[in-house]
């Protein structure tokens, strides 16, 4: 495989990595040559860009051989084995760190300007290069976006080494290649238009993208960051209402998770598509998630749930709108057991790889329509779905999707759920069945 150029390594990129479009994403281009690969991912996920700095300690004889490599926040990668077989002493090694340290401060200036980095904690950071040699700079990189608070970690490249995985493992959660040749000898034989990137380019590329992003943000409207009052508790959320919208969907996220999860965020964005509003709220506070047995009591989450419903209800923007739940794992549980509360009158309930079964006696006094969402590769949970089917005395269907595991993680199943989810909900959700 011979790439025309980096832009377009990265159209090819980003269609392997359609799977993680609308999940929480931001892409981090490294500087330079990983920058306009980084833009056309960016544009095919719609998703935020920023530059991740990063620069290659070169042997000083010779500096295209890299003996490690350093990036923002401190982080630093050395490689002993070309230290050993260089003879490169402390002294040649702290001389190139230092100048290497001054152009990466120099080039983050220039960059970016007064503006901070983009925001990383929580989210799925995909991290770009054109290409994977000796892999330090790549483990930098995925250092400092751990440094930063990601939840998930790709590492992204058009090319590399065959063994590129063993070099790579440890430092990212996902590694994706396009092509891992046997005759790899340096990144730029993959490319005929292989020029230098310079410094006017990776800005055009980050302004580029700055402006297509705000303009899909604007497109969103609608959303803000809510508290929710729940008892004696306030908790963080997010509420997306469209123009229009005919219905909000609430979630219910699974034990270890939170308002964050992109997998909900990833259904919501269909559902907002769709003309649904959401509310995406923790169920549970940081110091009650502390205490493993609260994320697991059901009744407490399913508690929450009813206070998050009320509180919609006298919301002026949501007020008058009929109203969903969407749970996964043991948020379904809680879905279910506060959809049999007289109180909820949910117009319809979605379960993705969830847990009905823990609602347990709860199961018959539901009435709102119920979809179950399974893997068909999760026999275990599909098990308990069938069994908690026959329990459910509303109207309900259950819908296997082919090849899924738990998590939903293979190509083209999480766009699957979603595509059942806005079905169910706005064939139920609908102005006539309020």
């Amino acid at each position: 495989m011979r790439f025309a150029n980096r832009p377009e390594a990265g159209r090819l990129l980003g269609q392997r990595l359609e799977y993680l479009r609308g999940q929480d994403v931001v892409v981090l281009g490294l500087s330079r040559g990983g920058v306009p690969v980084a833009a056309a991912v960016a544009e095919a996920l719609d998703a935020p860009l920023d530059v991740l700095l990063v620069r290659k300690l070169g042997v000083p004889y010779q500096p295209e051989l890299g003996m490690g490599a350093i990036g923002e926040d401190g982080v630093r990668v050395i490689n002993q084995e070309v230290l050993r077989t260089t003879g490169v002493g402390p002294d040649d090694l702290a001389a190139v760190e230092y100048r290497e340290r001054r152009v990466l401060a120099e080039r983050g200036a220039r960059y970016r300007g007064a503006t901070t980095p983009a925001p990383v904690a929580g989210r799925t950071a995909v991290v770009v290069d054109d290409g994977v040699a000796t892999g330090s700079t790549a483990r930098v990189a995925c250092r400092v976006a751990r440094a930063r608070g990601a939840a998930r970690i790709v590492l992204a490249v058009p090319v590399a080494p065959r063994d590129f995985t063993r070099r790579l493992g440890e430092d990212a959660d996902d590694l994706v290649c396009l092509h891992t040749p046997w005759d790899f000898a340096a990144v730029g034989q993959f490319y005929t238009d292989f020029t230098q990137v310079e410094d006017e380019e990776v800005t055009a590329c980050l302004r580029r993208a700055a402006e297509r992003h705000r303009h899909t943000a604007g497109a969103a409207s609608g959303a803000r960051e809510v508290t929710v009052t729940a008892g004696a508790v306030r908790l963080g959320g997010r509420l997306t209402v469209p123009d229009g919208a005919t219905g909000i969907v609430v979630f219910a996220h699974g034990s270890g998770s939170s308002r964050h999860s992109p997998r909900n965020r990833f259904v919501a964005e269909g559902l907002h598509r769709a003309g649904l509003g959401t509310l995406l709220f923790d169920l549970l506070t940081d110091a009650e998630e502390a205490d493993r047995g609260n994320v697991f009591d059901i009744a407490l989450l399913a508690g929450r749930l009813l206070d998050a419903t009320a509180w919609l209800r006298e919301e002026p923007d949501t007020e008058g709108l009929a109203i969903g739940y969407f749970g996964a794992s043991t948020g379904a549980a809680a879905a279910l057991w506060a959809a049999a509360d007289p109180a909820a009158r949910p117009a319809a309930v979605v379960s993705r790889g969830g847990r009905p079964d823990l609602a347990g006696a709860r199961l018959p006094e539901v009435t709102a329509p119920t979809l179950l969402i399974v893997g068909g590769a999760d026999p275990m949970v599909l098990d308990l779905n069938r069994d908690a089917q026959a329990r459910l005395r509303c109207e309900n269907r259950l819908a296997v999707v082919p090849r899924a595991t738990h998590l939903f993680e293979e190509p083209g199943t999480l766009e699957r759920v979603t595509e059942l989810a806005c079905a169910w909900f706005t064939d139920h959700m609908a102005p006539a069945h309020v």
